[in-house]
């Protein structure tokens, strides 16, 4: 705006100077006359009227195009050099009016009334007369013979009587151009910003059976969990995240005795919660040039935190999208959580490298043997991402993971967490495993409504110890997969509508290690197939609030087919802020 109002009083200046020069001969005649006829000129003053014409036009043209690549809409500028009303009984006033009045120059009021017997301040005189300046440029441009004398005469008056406005507000105009400029480089400082997200869940198991067989009953539960986000900048593309939680959700798993089925925004696997809060995540994001992105996590980070999950529309953290955990992301992610670091690089807007290796937050702190970031439980992620539309993109996954679970599946596909939780051997239940996995997944919108999309993996885990002579080393193989089909902007704008359709994680044990895990009362090898079907409905109330109400239906829990279908019904309601 500054500098518009800036170049109008530059384009005022070279309109009045020029025409005033040119008004002894082209416009020597008032107005009307003046059009008729032509007056007489000499070879050496035509050329030099015409010389100083079209100057005047590049001029007027030079500031009318650095105009025109800026906002239109101006906001009238106040002269603060003084501030006395300028009375409808004065010159000037009565100047501006005629002025007004043949050339149309002030369109008034928003009420498209002008008002013309009310005092002016001199700043409000100011905007006018720097728009019919800007108005008769305009007509001069356009027909240079359109102006009077007269009025030019009358223009020239009012600049010289207003000379010393004008000249404090050009200089002030070019002051405030440069603080302006500054500011503009140096606006950023540090900031905090406070981001909350509540979830309330009400849920219940309405029917089925536990992975041992036995009836499960029908207790409705209602819980909640709550975070609080600090999220700092220091230079405007850092990120320094402190997030606390707090909840008291269960898993279901604590009474199924599987993790199939457990929601994300509940507890971990065979876990329940106390309502403590914790720390819950601890991370900082920086850029290093235009394509590479370092994330540095000090505690809990998730693996979403730098790579592409594939699973758009359901992958919400647990606050939005899918209600269980193997609905939000494929398992393969969860091999790869806690402190440590992640780098996401862009090779082309449509492919992606990312790399990660974290370590288990309860043991990265830790100087004890086997522990500390590099000798205790760690995972290792390296993904490449392309994205050849905006609407479908597929990834290819790879990592390598010691003692880390894959949080959904079966038990024995959870066999280090299952140990721990039912501890079937004497002494020693604390089963030493390495993994290497491998995932594909795809999303691909098909139209603003629908969107289809899948993963699926294979997993080799070798199990490193037999446990004092308790149990034989071996491997599990394991499979997963699903499909989702996603419905955005479902009957209201905002809302979503998911299904989601797979098997989660089910394990082929080696002979040896299948026995003694059959003996030890885990069932060995998942003999069956049991398929995760998943559909909810969230319903966006408000920008801040949805409501998602769904259904999970497993058949054969636990891949053993002797256990009846279990079906959970749930409602989780998001309030974010």
């Amino acid at each position: 705006m500054l500098k518009k109002f800036s170049n109008k009083i530059l384009i005022g200046s070279a309109v009045l100077n020029a025409s005033l020069a040119l008004s002894t001969g082209a416009i020597a005649q008032p107005a009307a006359e003046a059009i008729a006829t032509t007056p007489p000129t000499t070879p050496e003053n035509s050329n030099s009227e015409s010389n100083l014409s079209q100057t005047t036009l590049e001029q007027i043209n030079q500031y009318t195009t650095e105009n025109s690549s800026e906002e239109t809409t101006q906001e009238q500028v106040t002269s603060v050099s003084q501030l006395r009303d300028v009375q409808p009984t004065d010159w000037a006033f009565q100047a501006l009016q005629s002025l007004v009045e043949r050339y149309g120059c002030i369109e008034g009021y928003p009420d498209r009334t002008y008002r013309g017997n009310r005092a002016m301040t001199r700043y409000e005189f100011a905007a006018g007369l720097n728009s019919c300046l800007d108005r008769i440029q305009e007509l001069i441009a356009a027909l240079p013979q359109s102006v009077s004398k007269e009025d030019l005469d009358r223009l020239r008056r009012l600049q010289e009587e207003f000379g010393s406005e004008i000249a404090s507000l050009r200089g002030r105009v070019d002051n405030l151009e440069a603080r302006v400029t500054t500011v503009e480089a140096q606006q950023f400082s540090t900031t905090t910003k406070l981001e909350g997200e509540v979830i309330f869940g009400a849920a219940a198991i309405f029917t089925g059976d536990n992975a041992f067989g036995g009836k499960l009953e029908r207790v409705p539960i209602l819980g909640y969990r709550a975070r609080l986000n600090f999220v700092t900048s220091f230079t405007g593309k850092d990120t320094l995240l402190t997030r606390f939680q707090a909840g008291n959700l269960p898993a279901f798993s604590s009474v199924t005795f599987t993790p199939e089925g457990d929601l994300f925004f509940g507890a971990g696997p065979f876990e329940t919660a106390d309502n403590s809060l914790v720390l819950d995540e601890l991370s900082y994001t920086f850029p290093i040039g235009e394509r590479t992105e370092v994330i540095i996590s000090a505690n809990a980070s998730g693996t979403d935190g730098f790579t592409d999950t594939l699973n758009p529309y359901f992958d919400g953290d647990g606050a939005s999208g899918a209600l269980s955990r193997f609905g939000t992301r494929p398992p393969i992610y969860y091999l790869t959580e806690g402190s440590g670091i992640g780098i996401r690089h862009k090779f082309t807007d449509g492919i992606e490298l990312s790399l990660g290796y974290r370590a288990d937050s309860g043991s990265a702190s830790s100087p004890f043997s086997g522990e500390g970031l590099f000798n205790g439980a760690y995972g290792a992620l390296a993904q490449l991402t392309f994205q050849p539309s905006e609407s479908f993109k597929f990834g290819f996954t790879y990592a390598n993971s010691y003692n880390t679970t894959l949080l959904t599946g079966s038990r024995v596909a959870n066999l280090r967490s299952t140990l721990e939780a039912f501890q079937p051997f004497a002494g020693n239940n604390n089963l030493p495993v390495s993994s290497n996995a491998y995932g594909a997944g795809f999303s691909w919108q098909l139209n603003p409504g629908f969107v289809i999309g899948g993963w699926g993996g294979y997993i080799n885990s070798r199990t490193l110890s037999t446990l004092d002579g308790q149990l034989n080393r071996g491997s599990l193989d394991i499979y997963y997969g699903a499909i989702t089909l996603a419905f955005p902007d479902l009957l209201k704008k905002g809302s979503l509508g998911g299904i989601v359709v797979g098997v989660e994680p089910i394990a082929d044990a080696s002979p040896r290690l299948s026995t003694d895990l059959f003996r030890a009362g885990l069932g060995g090898d998942d003999d069956d197939v049991s398929f995760h079907v998943e559909a909810f409905y969230q319903f966006q109330l408000t920008d801040n609030i949805s409501i998602t109400p769904g259904v999970i239906w497993l058949t054969a829990p636990d891949h053993n087919s002797n256990n009846s279908d279990i079906i959970i019904g749930t409602i989780r309601t998001t309030f974010s802020f």
